[in-house]
């Protein structure tokens, strides 16, 4: 490939994007009328590739910062839904519970005391809130201990 005498050099590998730019680089030089007048022309090309460029950074920021808005946003409607369904649901077992105790408490009264006591509270606290403190289950712990032994003594063996 040759334009007016000068000899182009033969891209390595056939890269087809080499030889392409090749080829407009010798067509800008032969426009321009020579090397000289190529290197002002894109002297002066370069203040503008740079704002495109920042343009460019610009915009990808502003991408990048949408994309983490609407994570957030789902993130935080995920959270809701969690929150929501958290509460739902734990309402429903404390009114199972608490219904639970008030039916066996003619007949097994330490299993309504089980259901109805620090227990509803402890699983409440747990679901509804998604915390648990120590002391809450040593309390949980101490008190079904207490009405287990009292329900052991209190019922006749059969």
């Amino acid at each position: 490939m040759t334009t007016e005498g000068t000899r182009v050099p033969a891209p390595r590998g056939d890269d087809p994007l080499v030889t392409a730019g090749l080829e407009i680089a010798m067509k800008w030089g032969a426009a321009l009328g020579g090397p000289e007048q190529l290197k002002v022309a894109l002297g002066a090309l370069e203040p503008q590739l740079k704002r495109e460029h920042q343009l460019r950074l610009k915009e990808i920021e502003a991408r990048r910062q949408d994309a983490e808005r609407r994570a957030r946003v789902q993130r935080e409607l995920l959270q809701h839904r969690f929150k929501m369904a958290s509460l739902i649901i734990g309402s429903l077992m404390s009114v199972a519970m608490l219904g639970a105790g008030v039916y066996v408490a003619p007949r097994v009264w330490w299993l309504a005391m089980l259901l109805c006591g620090p227990s509803l509270i402890a699983v409440m606290k747990i679901v509804v809130l998604r915390r648990s403190d120590r002391s809450d289950m040593a309390a949980v712990a101490s008190i079904a201990k207490g009405i287990t032994n009292a329900a052991g003594q209190g019922q006749p063996p059969v």
